[in-house]
Parts: structure tokens; sequence; C-alpha cells
């Protein structure tokens, strides 16, 4: 459905929302909780064993969704849970489909698409960053920047395995590791600096710090949701997992969008959702990003296509 406003929702359903037993429940809870939320594009992560049967999956969750094209990462040796993405057809026409997946653990998920009526290109990209290696994450973080070309707008966002860089305005503290039971956990999100072991941020570094005064590649846009708009009711800055673990510390934000500057510009709200049903769903929550239709239409039409 066409409205003033456009959704990109980005959310790693665990497993896909199947389990080892075969129940497909959670992943028809998980589906129902997107079809309220009517995402016009949706980057999805841990769609698990997704290309078996024909895409069945695949397809059935982008017929719920609506008219939907559902986009499909190639799953790896080391792990069976792809990432993907849904784009909604009544808005946006698909033009390009891309896979990343040089040294990196998930191969990146990279439709391109026309939004109807203007005349640019928008880059989507769904990522899962490597859950157990730092050196790994940056390097996906490095993969990732290949979407900043000159000219091209991109919406990107996936679970990043890794804390915010910018703890001092975040609204949950650092992450106290001496508290954190899951040993296994502070060696995968753990880096050394100065001798010390701190938590891994480098990942965000990478796609939004800013260097030698110069801008960053991207923007996390609950952290311009938060800081450059004000707002604060929902927190876009709400942690979004584990849900489900307690081993492991406090929530943190480790699923985040982001997005070129010109997109970042036509952004509205940041919203966190966290249900009941999310939570029986998936250990993640989902993150929504909400434009301004006719804004984003604006950005993605050049002034001398405007002009003409």
């Amino acid at each position: 459905m066409v409205t003033e406003e456009f959704y990109a929702v980005s959310w790693n359903v665990e497993h896909n929302g199947t389990d080892t037993n075969g129940s497909a429940e959670r992943w028809n809870l998980a589906v129902d909780v997107l079809t309220q939320l009517r995402p016009h594009v949706l980057l999805r992560q841990e769609l698990t064993r997704a290309d078996m049967h024909g895409q069945r999956m695949v397809w059935a969750e982008a017929r719920r969704l609506g008219n939907h094209t559902p986009f499909l990462a190639t799953a790896t040796p080391e792990s069976a849970n792809p990432t993907g993405v849904y784009v909604d057809r009544d808005l946006f026409d698909p033009v390009q489909f891309f896979e990343h997946h040089t040294n990196i653990w998930h191969p990146v998920c990279n439709p391109v698409v026309r939004l109807k009526g203007a005349s640019k290109d928008l880059a989507l990209a769904s990522f899962h960053l490597c859950s157990y290696d730092p050196a790994t994450r940056a390097r996906e973080a490095k993969r990732l920047t290949v979407l900043r070309r000159p000219g091209v707008e991109a919406i990107l966002g996936g679970d990043c395995n890794s804390e915010p860089h910018r703890l001092h305005d975040e609204t949950a503290e650092p992450t106290d590791w001496s508290r954190v039971e899951d040993r296994g956990l502070f060696e995968a999100r753990t880096i050394e600096r100065g001798g010390k072991r701190v938590t891994d941020t480098v990942p965000d570094e990478i796609l939004a710090g800013e260097h030698d005064g110069q801008p960053p590649v991207f923007v996390d846009l609950a952290h311009y949701a938060a800081t450059v708009l004000g707002q604060q009711d929902p927190d876009p800055l709400t942690p979004t997992g584990s849900l489900w673990r307690t081993d492991q510390g406090p929530r943190r934000r480790i699923d985040r969008i982001y997005a070129t500057p010109g997109i970042a510009g036509a952004l509205i709200r940041v919203e966190v959702i966290v249900t009941e049903e999310v939570i029986a769903a998936s250990d993640h929550a989902p993150v929504l990003a909400v434009f301004s239709l006719p804004e984003l239409r604006r950005v993605l039409t050049p002034e001398s296509a405007r002009a003409a």
C-alpha cells in the first residue's frame, strides 16, 4: 500500500522462526508482526535453509507481506542462515541484484531498486556481521562501504554483532564485561586496544564514524533520530538483543539501520519493536525506520530531472 510514509524494517528472526522439531510457529508469529508493521522494504537476517524446496518459505513470506518481491543471498558451508530483502512492488521497481561474498561470513543481499516516480536508483542491503570474529566483522563492514559510490543512495541494515561507537550518548551504559557470564561472548565481542580488552565498536566506526573532520560513510539512523531529530518517545536507541539470554549482560543495540546522508534527511522516526509477540518469535527486536515518502522521492530525483 502506497502512503505518504515509507517504512523500512530490519529484523533477525532467529533461525527463520523454525525449531529443531520442525515447528514453524515462531515463523508464523514473526510474519504476523511484520504484516502489522507493513514494511515497504524488509531487510531480513537468518533466513535459515530458506533456499530449500524452491525457496517456498521465502515466497510464502512475500505473499503474506503483500505485493513483495523477495531476494535471497546464498547460504555458505559455514552458515545456513542467509540474508534476504523483500521489496514492495507497489512502490519500487527492482532493477539490479548483487551479492557481496568475498571473505565474509554471510553474503550481503543487495538489490537495487527504483522508486516509482523517481529517476535515481536506491541500493538496499541486508547484512549479518560475523558473530565470533572481530577481524571478520571489520572486513565485512569495509565491504559494505562499496554501497557508498558517488551518486548512489543506499539503505542497509542488519545484525552487527557489535556495539555503536558513540558510547557517550547511547541510552545504555558501555558493557561491563566482568558481569557477563558468557565468556565466549566476551571473546567474540571484544578487541584489544591500548593493552586492554574493550568492547568491539570497529564496524560502527567504519560505517558511521567521523574521521579527520570528514563526514561518515553512512548515517546510523537511530542515532540521527535521537540527536538530530531529537526523538525521545519512543526511544530510537532502545537495545535490540538478546531478548532471550540472561547470561550475556544487559541488552545491547546490535541491530542497526544505516543510510546515505541524503536518505537520512528524509527520516521521520525510528522505532525498536519490543512486544510479547516479538520476544516469542525471536531473540532480536525489529528496527523500523519511517521516512517521508515525498522527501524520499525528492532525494531520488536529481535537480535536472525535477527541472525538466
